[in-house]
C-alpha cells in the first residue's frame, strides 16, 4: 500500500518497541524491573490533593465544553503569576499559549518557525528532537555531546553550524540524562545567538531557540535552573519556552502544558494547534488555574514529591557506583534533576554462558532485560549512536523496596559474563 513519504520513512518510537516486549514479557509471568518510562506510578507518586479536588470540582460545575484555542484567560493569568512568583519571568496573557501537554506545543514550535530544508540544531541524545525535525523536513545539525560535558551541548559545538540555522533547541534539565546547562554555558549560548541575529538583516529569519524546561522545578542539592531569557533579557524574543504541568506535580495523564514566547509566534502555533485540536481539557484548565494560585500547598506538594524522587535517584546511583568498585563495567552520573539517572552498561563484546557474543549494544539491552530482567532506555532511542553504552533510567515508577533485588539480578547476570 502506497501512503506519504512522511508515514513511510517516520521511524517508530524505540521506547514504544521496548515497551511493547516488556508487556508481552509481564503477561506472560515474568518479573520486569521497568525503569523505562518517564512517567509517575500514581500509587506512589500521586497529584496533589489540591489539585484533584479542584478537577472533581470543575467537573461538578460541568466544564466539560470546548476551550479557548489559545487556553482559558483565568489559566494564562494565574500561569503568568507563578512564573513571575517561581522564576521571576515576566509573560503577559498573549504571550501565553495553552495545550494539552508539552508535545503539540514542541510541535507546533517546529511548525511555526521551520520549514523544509532549513537547520534545525539539537544535541543528542535528546528528547524527540530528531523525529520533530523529521516532521518539517528540516535538515538535522545534530551535536553529539559527551559524559564529560554531562550529555549538554556546548556553544563551541554548536558555533561551527549556525549559520543560516532557524531553530535550536535547547532541554534544561534534560531529558534522558536528568542533567543540567550550566549557568555559563547558557550565557554563552545565549549570547552566540543573540550575536548572531545582530548580522542577520531585517529580511532574513532569525534564529530561535526553544527552551523545554518541563522538569525545572525538580532540581536537587546545590543544583540550580537557569534559563535564557533571566540571563540574557534580550533573548525573549527569540525564545520559546515549554513547560507544563506534567512533571512537576505527576500529573502526566492531566495534558495540561503551556508555552511563553512572542505573541507573533504563539499565534501561528495557536493556529496549527486549532487545526489539530490538541486542547488541554476545560475541567483541568479551570482545576489548575486555581491550583496554581496555592503558593503554599505548591511548595509544600514539592518538598515531599522531590524528596521521594531524590531517594530513588541516589539509591540506584549508589548501587552503580557499588558495581563499578566491584570492577564491573558501568557508571552513573551523580544525579542532578527530573526523573532520569544517566547509566553506563558497556558489555559489548562480552559472551554469554552459551556462547553467544554480545556483539552490539543492541545485544547488551536485551541480554540484560532477558537476563537480569532490567528494563532501560539506549541512548540510541534519543539520536545518540547506536554503539552508545549509555542509558536512561526513569524512577517514576520505582518501588524501593526491588531496588536491591534488582541489584542483585543485574549482579548475577554480569557475572556469567567472560
Amino acid at each position: 500500500m502506497k501512503l506519504s513519504h512522511l508515514s513511510e520513512t517516520l521511524i517508530a518510537s524505540e521506547i514504544v518497541k521496548l515497551g511493547g516486549e516488556i508487556r508481552e514479557k509481564i503477561r506472560q509471568g515474568e518479573t520486569i524491573y521497568n525503569f523505562t518510562v518517564g512517567d509517575f506510578d500514581p500509587k506512589i507518586f500521586p497529584i496533589p490533593k489540591d489539585l484533584e479536588d479542584e478537577i472533581v470540582e470543575a467537573y461538578r460545575q460541568h466544564f466539560t465544553n470546548y476551550p479557548a484555542a489559545e487556553g482559558n484567560l483565568d489559566l494564562r493569568e494565574s500561569i503568568a503569576t507563578f512564573l513571575y512568583e517561581h522564576e521571576k519571568l515576566q509573560y503577559a496573557v498573549d504571550e501565553i499559549l495553552v495545550s494539552c501537554g508539552g508535545r503539540p506545543l514542541i510541535y507546533s514550535v517546529f511548525r511555526a518557525i521551520a520549514d523544509s530544508g532549513e537547520k534545525i540544531i539539537y544535541g543528542v541524545p535528546s528528547w524527540n528532537n530528531n523525529h520533530y525535525t523529521h516532521f518539517v523536513g528540516g535538515e538535522h545539525i545534530v551535536i553529539e555531546t559527551t559524559p564529560e560535558n554531562n550529555f549538554m551541548p556546548q556553544a563551541t559545538d554548536i558555533k561551527p553550524h549556525i549559520k543560516g540555522a532557524t531553530l535550536l533547541c535547547l532541554c534544561s534539565p534534560q531529558n534522558p540524562t536528568g542533567t543540567t546547562i550550566t549557568k555559563s554555558d547558557l550565557e554563552e549560548i545565549c549570547d552566540m545567538v543573540l550575536e548572531e541575529n545582530k548580522k542577520r538583516s531585517s529580511t532574513e529569519k532569525k534564529l530561535f531557540v526553544m527552551y523545554d524546561q518541563m522538569y525545572w522545578h525538580l532540581t536537587f542539592g546545590d543544583i540550580k535552573h537557569y534559563d535564557p531569557v533571566s540571563l540574557r533579557p534580550e533573548m525573549k524574543q527569540y525564545t520559546v519556552y515549554i513547560d507544563a504541568i506534567s512533571k512537576v506535580f505527576s500529573a502526566t495523564g492531566l495534558r495540561v502544558g503551556w508555552a511563553m514566547g512572542p505573541a507573533e509566534i504563539l499565534n501561528k502555533m495557536k493556529a496549527v494547534l486549532g487545526h489539530i485540536g490538541a486542547w488541554a481539557p476545560m475541567a483541568e484548565q479551570k482545576a489548575t488555574a486555581k491550583f496554581l494560585l496555592k503558593k503554599e500547598k505548591i511548595e509544600t506538594f514539592l518538598v515531599k514529591f522531590k524528596a521521594n524522587v531524590e531517594e530513588r535517584l541516589h539509591k540506584i546511583y549508589n548501587g552503580f557506583a557499588q558495581l563499578k568498585k566491584e570492577g564491573f563495567n558501568v557508571d552513573a552520573i551523580y544525579p542532578q534533576a527530573a526523573i532520569y539517572l544517566t547509566i553506563k552498561i558497556d558489555l559489548a563484546g562480552k559472551n554469554t554462558v552459551d556462547g553467544k557474543l554480545l556483539n552490539t549494544q543492541s545485544d547488551v539491552t536485551a541480554y540484560i532485560l532477558n537476563e537480569a530482567h532490567l528494563a532501560v532506555v539506549p541512548f540510541s532511542a534519543f539520536g545518540a549512536a547506536k554503539n552508545s553504552p549509555w542509558y536512561r533510567l526513569s524512577v517514576g515508577t520505582c518501588h524501593l523496596e526491588e531496588v536491591e533485588k534488582m541489584f542483585q539480578q543485574l549482579r548475577d547476570a554480569m557475572k556469567k559474563l567472560s
